[in-house]
């Protein structure tokens, strides 16, 4: 499907014939050079949002806390 794709888009941006060898070694390519810097930004956000809903859970725990009282 990412081949057709490619081939789509050299074909109506570019104006260019692409065959699926070229556009599948293209492919090859990017994910190799850019595909880990793609990974990586995905990890940060899921880290982002977990962090986020780590200080909401915290958040609630606070809230439902019940006073304690020392007495002597």
């Amino acid at each position: 499907m990412m081949v057709q794709k490619i081939q789509r888009y050299f074909q109506e941006e570019l104006d260019q014939e692409m065959g699926q060898f070229d556009a599948q070694f293209l492919l090859d390519f990017f994910s190799e050079e850019v595909g880990a810097y793609y990974y990586n930004q995905g990890l940060h956000d899921a880290q982002a949002v977990l962090e986020k809903q780590l200080e909401n859970i915290a958040d609630a725990i606070y809230e439902i806390e019940k006073p304690i009282t020392l007495t002597r």
